[in-house]
């Protein structure tokens, strides 16, 4: 069986290691445990892993996360892969950092990758992974901090986070949605370390 692992995120060195390209981040973590790299294709970067007799085909959008929905259905189709077969990796403002939640559908709460997904697809039945961001930001200041890099404190946290977000991954290929959403939600509630120096910041594109 094959399935899609999508990790939203912005391509450019303008958002490398920004809270917004967590989903660019966990699936690089993952390609780098597993000794495989990403290939430049159509619509995205591309690995493909093998788990316990999974095809597991990492993307990472190159359509920026406006787009996403492009990539998103250009790999269904060529693949072949039904939307339940998708997870999508996204970051979530609205969720302490850290906190990680599986959901099998909803609404794209404002996120504009999941917007696009959903738009494109017509459908915003398909599962996904929210990892929180936090929201420690000041009135007109979301832009700046969601295209923010990691303080040294929050990155050292979301290692063992990330670790975590990789097992559930795995768990949706090979033993699927329900069995993973009740093994790893309760444990994806965390109390985030207080925030350190302010991280610094990126201009939006």
């Amino acid at each position: 069986m094959k399935y899609l692992i999508v990790g939203l995120g912005n391509i450019g060195d303008g958002y490398i290691d920004t809270r917004h390209n967590i989903g660019f981040t966990v699936l690089d973590a993952m390609s780098l445990a597993s000794n495989t790299s990403f290939t430049n294709k159509r619509y995205g970067a591309v690995c493909h892993l093998k788990y316990k007799g999974r095809d597991l085909i990492l993307l990472k959008p190159s359509t920026y996360m406006n787009l996403s929905g492009n990539a998103v259905d250009y790999w269904l189709k060529k693949e072949k892969i039904p939307a339940e077969n998708m997870l999508v990796i996204v970051d979530d403002l609205a969720l302490p950092l850290g906190s990680i939640r599986m959901r099998p559908k909803g609404s794209d709460g404002g996120h504009n990758g999941l917007a696009h997904i959903s738009s494109i697809l017509s459908t915003n039945e398909y599962p996904r992974i929210r990892i929180g961001i936090g929201n420690s930001f000041s009135k007109g200041a979301q832009v700046d901090y969601v295209l923010g890099t990691w303080n040294k404190e929050e990155k050292k946290f979301l290692q063992e986070r990330i670790a975590i977000v990789e097992e559930m991954i795995k768990s949706f290929a090979f033993s699927g949605l329900e069995i993973t959403m009740t093994s790893f939600n309760k444990a994806g509630k965390v109390n985030p370390p207080a925030n350190g120096s302010e991280s610094e910041k990126h201009p939006p594109k």
